[in-house]
């Protein structure tokens, strides 16, 4: 038998017949969206488009948001929207994939703390930090001394103008 291979979401293989009626509209209405630049379909060479599972989810959307008034192009700014999303939320698991595979290859290399100084220092994995035992005392400022010409009456020692 052959292999079977897994459709995803982003595969092109829907004729616009297909398509048209998976999402429930107008093939013209699929070429017009096409043009808007509302959903736009892969292209096989022959120039014949091809549209997507996601793009399917697309239509009928666009779909819904127009029953419910709203005008082409807030859809399309929805769409666009969404797509940056989609894009973003790939490149979050990206890196949190990375993040994972560093984090496997190098145990324990990545610890700081902060030095007695406040200057960040690199730990070896398991090491504790010894902590500071040195008391700071405050002490309030001492009075400064009352000022040449000021009145002595006066116990805030500010002059006065007489």
């Amino acid at each position: 038998m052959g292999e079977q291979h897994e459709i995803d979401d982003e595969t092109p293989i829907f004729a616009i017949a297909v398509a048209a009626e998976l999402s429930g509209m107008h093939p013209q209405t699929l070429r017009q969206y096409d043009r808007l630049g509302l959903v736009v379909p892969a292209r096989t060479q022959g120039g014949s488009r091809r549209y997507s599972l996601r793009h399917v989810a697309q239509l009928r959307e666009v779909a819904r948001m127009s029953a419910e008034g709203i005008g082409l192009p807030a859809i399309a700014r929805i769409l666009e929207l969404e797509d940056r999303v989609r894009e973003l939320h790939g490149r979050v698991r990206d890196l949190e994939e990375r993040v994972r595979v560093e984090l496997e290859r190098r145990p324990g290399a990545r610890v700081f703390a902060a030095g007695s100084t406040g200057a960040v220092v690199t730990l070896r994995h398991g090491t504790r930090v010894r902590r500071a035992t040195e008391l700071v005392v405050w002490r309030p400022r001492q009075p400064l001394p009352p000022a040449s010409g000021a009145d002595s009456d006066d116990p805030e020692g500010e002059q006065t103008t007489r």
